[in-house]
C-alpha cells in the first residue's frame, strides 16, 4: 500500500492508471495501422441476436427471458477532448428485452435498455446495456450479459450481472452493487431451456 493513501483509495488510483494504460495501448496502434485489414478485406462486425429463456437456480421456477439485438459498431461512442474522442473499437448498438415473471404470484417484472458494448470470440459473446425503460431496474444503470453459443456441444448459456455476481461494500461494510463498465459481465452461468441466441464473431478493428 502507498504510505498515507487508504487501501480502497490506493485500488481506485490503480484502476485508474489501468484505464489510461489501456486507453494509451489503443490509440497508438490505430496510428502505425499494423493490425489494419488488407485492402479489399473488410472487418466483419460481430454481432449477437435471439431470444431465450434461461434457467436461473436460484428461482428455477421462474420465468426469465432475455431478447438480445446487438452489433458492433466501432469508434462511434466518443469522447471529445480526450485521446478516445473517436471511440473504441467495443463500442456497439442495439437493444436487449427482459422480461422476468415470479412463479409464486404471478408478477412480471420487464426492462428494455440500449446495447454500449460488444466483444467477442468464438462463440461466446460480453455485451453491455444501459437501462432506457423499466418497472423493475433503475434507468440510468448499466447491466452486463455473457452468451455462450452451444455450436451442437451442449446448451446456450447466458450469464447476467445482477444474478449472482457484482458486489462491493462500502466504508461503513454495507454490501453494495457497484457500477458495471462497458463490456464487463460474468461467464454465462445460466442454460437456456427454450430459444437460443446466434453469435457472429468479430475481430476488433483497430485504426
Amino acid at each position: 500500500m502507498v504510505h498515507g493513501i487508504k487501501p480502497r483509495t490506493a485500488a481506485a488510483l490503480a484502476a485508474v492508471g489501468l484505464a489510461f494504460a489501456t486507453i494509451a495501448t489503443v490509440t497508438p496502434a490505430s496510428a502505425a495501422g499494423s493490425a489494419a485489414p488488407a485492402e479489399g478485406h473488410p472487418v466483419r462486425l460481430a454481432s449477437v441476436t435471439g431470444s431465450a429463456r434461461i434457467f436461473y437456480a436460484f428461482q428455477p421456477d421462474d420465468e426469465i427471458r432475455f431478447t438480445i439485438d446487438a452489433q458492433a459498431a466501432p469508434y462511434t461512442r466518443g469522447f471529445p477532448g480526450t485521446r478516445i474522442k473517436d471511440g473504441l473499437p467495443t463500442d456497439a448498438r442495439g437493444t436487449v428485452h427482459f422480461t422476468h415473471r415470479v412463479a409464486g404470484t404471478g408478477a412480471v417484472g420487464t426492462a428494455d435498455a440500449a446495447v454500449d458494448c460488444l466483444v467477442t470470440g468464438d462463440h461466446v459473446a460480453t455485451l453491455t446495456a444501459v437501462i432506457t425503460t423499466s418497472d423493475a431496474m433503475p434507468v440510468g444503470q448499466r447491466v452486463g450479459l455473457s452468451i455462450s453459443q452451444g455450436h451442437g456441444h451442449g446448451k446456450d448459456r447466458l450469464g447476467f450481472s445482477w444474478g449472482v455476481v457484482n458486489l462491493d461494500v462500502d466504508a461503513n461494510g454495507k454490501p453494495v452493487p457497484p457500477v458495471v463498465g462497458t463490456c464487463m459481465a460474468p461467464a454465462p452461468f445460466a442454460p437456456v431451456v427454450g430459444g437460443g441466441y446466434t453469435v457472429h464473431p468479430g475481430d476488433l478493428e483497430m485504426r
